[in-house]
């Protein structure tokens, strides 16, 4: 009988369009309950300056799953959730219902057109790091060989405040 293989990997998440943190507490929801996906931590909330156009402040988070699906079912997964909730690509870095990335799947670096793991920008996104510091500090990038806690000392957090209530 072959064994499944239970995979780690580390999501973050964001929206600023409507009910920001309703939006994002349902999606979270969602992937929960797929078989054989299990939530392992949740991150606080917070809010964040736009990267990109003028728009609205970010709600932004992070969350670890344990799952048994490959790297590439895991993104076709978010992908879906994001439409589920009304996510539209129009605008590179623009508004959005709901955005979700992998940051990090294991100690796996993949770096093909469809897909990048590490997530290419983490490294220089505050609103990422330090919402996956506080959930999982200790998690070696395989790039740099640094932890999610000595990556978030190397870029500005000031604007990245957490959420009242979160």
């Amino acid at each position: 009988m072959a064994t499944v293989s239970i995979h780690q990997s580390a999501i973050a998440l964001g929206s600023n369009i409507g009910d920001s943190v309703a939006t994002l507490a349902a999606a979270i929801e969602e992937l929960s309950a797929i078989p054989g996906v299990q939530l392992v931590a949740i991150s606080s909330w917070y809010r964040t300056k736009a990267v990109g156009p003028p728009q609205p402040d970010y709600i932004n988070g992070c969350i670890i799953l344990q799952a048994k699906l490959s790297p590439q079912e895991l993104i076709e997964t978010l992908l879906a959730t994001e439409q589920k909730f009304g996510r539209v690509r129009q605008q590179r870095w623009g508004p959005r219902s709901l955005d979700l990335d992998i940051l990090l799947y294991n100690d796996l670096i993949i770096d093909s057109p469809k897909l990048q793991i590490p997530h290419p920008r983490m490294y220089e996104r505050a609103f990422v790091l330090v919402p996956l510091a506080e959930i999982a500090p200790d998690w070696v990038d395989p790039i740099s060989g640094f932890t999610v806690k000595e990556l978030v000392k190397k870029v500005d957090c000031s604007d990245v405040h957490l959420l009242k209530g979160s």
